[in-house]
């Protein structure tokens, strides 16, 4: 064979494959577009009986527990950022 012979199987064969990959991908899109269609007609979402407010419920005697966990979380920070800038302050001085 001839190189311009195995130039054109080569782009022939590459026409063929590309071809079949574009028809394959149509063909996922027509179809998962046809199931979204199916599913969404036979299957709905169901409505909410009631609508949900926006704001949280209010809790009874959550003030507390809410002062001790922002204490909590506070001396977390502090700690944490206490080590940190140890930590940067050592880096710097070696």
């Amino acid at each position: 064979m001839s190189p311009s012979d195995l130039l054109s199987e080569g782009l022939s064969l590459m026409a063929f494959g590309m071809g079949f990959v574009f028809l394959f991908l149509s063909a996922l899109v027509v179809v998962t577009s046809l199931m979204s269609r199916v599913i969404g007609r036979y299957f709905p979402d169901p409505v909410p009986a009631s609508p949900v407010s926006a704001r949280p419920a209010v809790r009874h005697g959550a003030n507390k527990n809410d002062t001790e966990l922002v204490a909590a979380i506070s001396a977390a920070i502090r700690m944490h950022r206490s080590r940190d800038s140890g930590a940067k302050n050592t880096k710097t001085n070696k």
